[in-house]
């Protein structure tokens, strides 16, 4: 990459930030709409065509980049624990209590924030950003599968966060934490099943769908 090239990515990301904390201070007002990325372009200097091209998705990319930001924000807050010195039940809560207290910190936003994914048309980048956030949570945790289990953490995990962010929000921060280890003693008792039963729920799933095919298109002949 050219120095040049870096100068221009530097001042994008540097932009995005400025554009970002703008928006955190509008959403609580505006919500997140094209509206507020507009505003917030202004509020920094930008031209509507420099906004639209750090954003150009507007509301949606600034959701995005509010989302990844609570993740780092949490990945900070949780530098001094030491997560092999933990048990695994333990990394997952003190992970989910980090991100929680993140997106918490920016309260107003997060609401208006919540609302906007919860839109239908919104609903596949709130998923995506769960998932991003139950990734970045597993790989602090020392998560290492390559098969099933690094999709089925990982699902289960964003559904924690999703609804333990929900309640957070709406009930405070010691009702979401009793959620937490609720669930994460759930999942620990399915992962325990799981690990002493001969039945895999991925072997049944793949029967369903094979047996939904031959409904739908009939057996397949004998050689």
């Amino acid at each position: 990459m050219t120095a040049t090239a870096d100068t221009a990515e530097d001042w994008a990301r540097g932009a995005e930030q400025q554009l970002l904390e703008q928006a955190i201070r509008l959403a609580a007002r505006e919500g997140w709409t094209w509206r507020m990325a507009k505003h917030a372009g202004r509020a920094c200097g930008f031209s509507e065509g420099e906004t639209e091209l750090l954003v150009p998705h507007g509301p949606a990319d600034l959701a995005a980049l509010f989302s990844r930001r609570h993740d780092q924000r949490a990945l900070l807050a949780l530098e001094p624990l030491d997560p092999a010195a933990l048990k695994i039940r333990e990394r997952i809560a003190r992970a989910v209590e980090a991100r929680l207290d993140a997106a918490a910190a920016d309260e107003p936003a997060t609401r208006r924030w919540a609302g906007y994914l919860a839109l239908p048309l919104n609903l596949g980048l709130g998923g995506k950003l769960a998932w991003e956030s139950a990734d970045v949570l597993w790989r602090w945790a020392g998560d290492v599968a390559t098969d099933e289990n690094h999709y089925s953490k990982r699902a289960i995990l964003a559904g924690i966060l999703t609804s333990a962010l929900a309640i957070r929000m709406a009930e405070g921060r010691a009702e979401a934490l009793k959620y937490v280890d609720r669930r994460i003693e759930d999942v620990m008792r399915f992962e325990k099943w799981k690990a002493t039963t001969r039945l895999r729920p991925s072997d049944f799933v793949t029967g369903v769908a094979q047996a939904l095919g031959r409904m739908r298109y009939g057996s397949r002949p004998q050689a």
